[in-house]
């Protein structure tokens, strides 16, 4: 991930349009700061930024940590600023496992519902394929939609 050093002496105007670019081409960007006049350089840099980037969807969020750096043999802490959409989808991991169907009236349903039963328990938004009468089913998929 691109990581964008700002100084108190930065260009908040200047810092948003490289912000804004970084942003549409990877998604998201950090920014580096240390001390208040640069953290404050950064902040209003981040606020023009935003409004670049609004009008394409992009809802900008900012999550700050700490960062222990070295500057020219000195060891010192910075503060860094995770910028990325607020709707940024990461890898979902979704475990798929069998689903017993005993006592299933029809495939498409357990004990007359119109649902999918995971240990007798129906559960909504889940399709079965593979499914026989009284049999078990070989994939349970869960339909993810933002």
């Amino acid at each position: 991930m691109e990581v964008l050093k700002v100084s108190s002496k930065s260009n908040p105007n200047a810092c948003a349009g490289a912000l804004a670019g970084v942003l549409r081409q990877d998604g998201a960007v950090e920014v580096q700061v240390v001390g208040a006049g640069a953290l404050n350089q950064a902040v209003k840099a981040i606020a023009i930024a935003r409004g670049f980037v609004a009008p394409s969807g992009l809802d900008l969020v900012c999550v700050p940590t700490f960062a222990d750096i070295e500057i020219d043999g000195e060891s010192r802490t910075a503060i860094r600023l995770l910028l990325e959409d607020r709707h940024r989808r990461s890898p979902i991991t979704v475990e798929l496992r069998s689903v017993s169907l005993d006592g299933v009236d029809g495939v498409n349903g357990v004990n007359g519902s119109d649902g999918a039963a995971v240990d007798g328990v129906p559960v909504d938004g889940v399709s079965v394929d593979g499914a026989s009468r009284n049999g078990t089913a070989s994939t349970v998929g869960r339909e993810l939609l933002g």
